[in-house]
Parts: structure tokens; C-alpha cells; sequence
């Protein structure tokens, strides 16, 4: 086979991105570009590699299989740039991705349990939904994973090998109202009341979930704001614009004007916090930041 690093790369974001048109924005590419890097790559394995469907794009068995030592050529070749510009690490790094619910609790901790630690190790950490750091898992942009699941807690994916997960800690889902206004002095709210509340919640597509609106709510949603950052909402909601659903977890780090409301009517809401990675024999620097991760349970 005759492959370039280029088309490795095409291949890994491809998987991650699940779609052409997201792997090229991220590349920098246009999306006719990648398309052709796609194709160049199917005709030089001489497979088909990537399954074109409904709802974007995932590699077929043979291409998880090139990706598997993609993850390893891309890898080495990264190493061998940092050693001739003779910065050769001197620390082990460890690519760290965190749900956007998880980050404000878990992260920190995690991080100051490490440094304390004191072992040699570089992390670096990106942000996003379980399914986006899945796909990145898989594709070898992340060493490790704070995901998040709720029950019956089946695999992320359909992939093999199954990622090798480690729980954390449960967590109850709950909502984020004004302390003032109708609900000042609560600690609990009915379903029913819920259903005309004005609701903070992250943007949505087909492929990932709706953050911050109350799961099995009743009617359609009404989305008065709609914002990725968790910090803008729960400010959001302390000026009294709208509510919004968090993690019981982050109940240390809410902003004045905040509080928590446990809903009745319903089942209750459990998410699980998980550590995710690759199956396999993790390096030790894995192993050191997975212990510091689930310590803070």
C-alpha cells in the first residue's frame, strides 16, 4: 500500500468528525478535498473504508483496521518532528478529553490530585459531548475519556473491541432555577410544572443529545436560550431568564441566585461519570491520571 501520513490524518479525523463535511472544517480542507483524500485511500488498500449512511459517515471493519495502525504511524511520526526540532518530550502526555456536565467537578480535582502525585506527565484536555469524544477515542485523537452515560448503561458504541471503562461516580440530575421568583424556598419541583418553564439548553443535532431540558418532559420543550457553556447558563438562570438541568455534583460551584430543585412525578435521573479508554495495555502516565480521575469520586 502506498499511503501518506495526509491521508492517515484524513482517515482519523473522518472518524472522529463522522462526516466528510466536519472532518474538512476541521482540517482546514474543502470538502471536495477530502473526499478525494477518502477515495485516494480506499483505492490504495484496496477496500472499501468508510460507510456513507444516513447520518453521516463510519469506517467499515477494514477501515477500523487501518486505523488501528494509523494511531500508530501517526504517533510515532509526531514523536520523530518533536525529536528533530529537539524538543523531545520529557514528560509523558496524555490527551484528555471531558463531557461539558463533567469538566467543572471532575477535571480540577483530578488535575491537583496529579501535580500532587508528582509524576512527570503532561496533560492536555479538550471539551465535548459523549459521542464526539467517543469517535475521538476511537480515532486516537484522545488517550482517555470522562463520559458520561445513564442507565441501562449499554456500550458508547457498537465498535470491537469495546472501550475499557471505569466508573467514576453517580450522579443525580436536577434542576437549576432562580432562588428568587416562583420557586424561592423549594427544594423540589413537580414534572407538571415543568412543562411551560423556559429552558436553557445546548444546542442539539440528530447525532447528540439536548443538554439542559429535563428528559421525558412532558410536551415539547419551549428553548429560550440556547448555549453550550455551562457557566452562561447557570448565570442565565440566576438573572431568572429561564431553568435548566445539572448534575447534583456541581451543586459546590453554582453561582449566587442559583438553586437546585429535585423533580417529582418522574423516575429519577441517574448519570453515571466514567472514565473511557482503548482496550489494552495503558502506559503508566494513563494509569496515573485514570487513578487521579476516579479519586475524586
Amino acid at each position: 500500500m502506498d499511503i501518506s501520513s495526509a491521508g492517515l490524518r484524513v482517515l482519523r479525523q473522518i472518524a472522529e468528525s463522522g462526516s466528510f463535511t466536519a472532518a474538512a472544517t476541521h482540517l482546514g480542507y474543502t470538502q471536495s478535498a477530502v473526499s478525494r483524500q477518502a477515495a485516494a485511500l480506499e483505492r490504495s488498500a484496496g477496500a472499501v473504508l468508510f460507510e456513507r449512511r444516513p447520518d453521516g459517515v463510519r469506517l467499515t471493519a477494514s477501515g477500523l483496521t487501518l486505523l488501528r495502525h494509523a494511531h500508530t504511524v501517526l504517533a510515532s511520526l509526531a514523536e520523530a518532528e518533536r525529536e528533530l526540532a529537539g524538543a523531545a518530550s520529557r514528560t509523558e502526555r496524555v490527551r484528555l478529553g471531558v463531557v461539558m456536565s463533567a469538566g467543572a467537578a471532575v477535571l480540577p480535582a483530578a488535575l491537583a490530585r496529579l501535580a500532587e502525585a508528582g509524576p512527570p506527565i503532561t496533560v492536555t484536555t479538550s471539551e465535548g459531548t459523549t459521542p464526539r469524544l467517543v469517535r475521538a477515542l476511537r480515532a486516537g485523537s484522545l488517550d482517555l475519556a470522562v463520559l458520561t452515560s445513564r442507565p441501562p448503561h449499554r456500550p458508547f458504541d457498537g465498535d470491537a473491541p469495546p472501550l475499557h471503562v471505569e466508573t467514576v461516580t453517580d450522579t443525580e440530575l436536577v434542576v437549576a432555577v432562580p432562588s428568587t421568583g416562583e420557586f424561592a424556598g423549594r427544594t423540589t419541583v413537580h414534572i407538571a410544572e415543568l412543562a411551560d418553564a423556559g429552558w436553557i439548553a445546548a444546542p442539539s443535532s440528530r447525532a447528540e443529545p439536548l443538554l439542559g431540558v429535563w428528559p421525558g418532559l412532558p410536551g415539547r420543550p419551549r428553548i429560550v436560550h440556547s448555549v453550550s457553556d455551562w457557566l452562561t447558563k447557570l448565570h442565565l438562570v440566576a438573572a431568572g431568564f429561564g431553568v435548566t438541568t445539572v448534575p447534583s455534583r456541581l451543586s459546590p460551584l453554582l453561582p449566587p441566585g442559583v438553586s437546585l430543585l429535585r423533580v417529582d412525578g418522574a423516575p429519577p435521573e441517574i448519570r453515571r461519570v466514567l472514565v473511557a479508554r482503548l482496550p489494552g495495555r495503558p502506559t503508566p502516565a494513563i494509569t496515573a491520571v485514570t487513578r487521579a480521575i476516579t479519586a475524586t469520586a
